[in-house]
């Protein structure tokens, strides 16, 4: 009997022993995980649909766009009718390859400033250094745009209104992006600088050498956010730049919308022309966004 016994327990699976923790892979479904994927869901959809609106929108005459009764699709069907007008009337091109470059530019200058700023208050001690980090942390809940008349001011004291740079540098300066970039390298091994050091490195070559290895998803993260900013950013392009050829994307397809009277259908084909970019640069790094803010302190560290 007891020989029966022992062989029952060898053979018994392990699924149905009491107490057996779960194995890597398997997933515990309660009420609670059931209820946050309801409400992440129902606030998906509630982001898609007006999205979607918007699209369907645009793939409307200005007739259809107009009607009192809303649709889908208009009675005219679907039609490209405003995003041939968009692109007919301005100078689109030129608009999307400036809002392409000075995003690119804000972005790697934002990036080496933030970057080395950020590891300066992480492994550096200087006369100072909690007032300044406390500066920072503390200008980021200014709004940004409480400088706008400082920063024009300060643009036209040297002459840099309505010129590329006066576009650019006022947007390199991201405290938020010190602070989150400053928790990712307190979080890098001393040791790793150490052994660098021994080996004759000086500061900058740990930096470069080391630390920047070590942060690529982080200040890719950084990188797109800033990009993405940069892109959408409309009140300072819109006060600072009056040459048309030298306007961004979206102050340069306002100024159509503006020009022809509002025109729902063109207004929608225009957001979405503007947004496009920023979707498919999404869509492309999504892992490397996942990844970035999961490696900032706030996803889990």
């Amino acid at each position: 009997m007891s020989s029966m016994t022992e062989t029952s327990t060898l053979v018994t699976p392990a699924a149905a022993r009491p107490g057996r923790s779960r194995m890597p892979g398997e997933r515990r479904f309660s009420a609670l995980n059931v209820l946050a994927f309801i409400a992440l869901l129902l606030l998906a959809i509630g982001w898609l649909l007006p999205f979607l609106w918007a699209v369907a929108t645009a793939f409307k005459t200005d007739t259809d766009a107009a009607s009192s009764t809303p649709s889908w699709i208009g009675e005219s069907g679907i039609s490209t009718e405003a995003f041939a007008s968009i692109l007919s009337q301005g100078n689109v091109y030129i608009w999307a390859w400036n809002s392409l470059w000075t995003s690119a530019v804000i972005t790697v200058i934002t990036l080496a400033i933030s970057a080395l700023a950020a590891y300066a208050f992480s492994r550096l001690e200087f006369p100072g250094k909690s007032f300044l980090y406390g500066a920072v942390i503390a200008s980021i809940v200014v709004p940004p745009q409480v400088l706008i008349i400082p920063l024009f001011y300060e643009m036209l004291t040297f002459n840099l209104v309505d010129t590329p740079w006066g576009l650019i540098l006022p947007q390199v300066v991201a405290p938020a992006m010190v602070f989150i970039l400053k928790k990712f390298f307190d979080a890098v091994p001393i040791e790793l600088e150490d052994a660098a050091r021994v080996d004759g490195a000086g500061r900058l070559r740990i930096f470069w050498s080391v630390v920047v290895p070590l942060s690529r998803p982080i200040l890719g993260a950084v990188g797109i956010f800033v990009f993405i900013t940069a892109w959408n950013n409309f009140l300072w392009p819109f006060l600072i730049i009056n040459d048309t050829l030298l306007m961004t994307l979206p102050v340069g397809l306002q100024t159509v919308i503006s020009a022809y009277g509002v025109q729902y259908a063109q207004v929608m084909a225009q957001a979405v022309l503007a947004s496009l970019p920023l979707i498919i640069i999404f869509l492309i790094f999504q892992k490397q966004i996942v990844k970035g803010v999961a490696t900032t302190g706030f996803g889990g560290q």
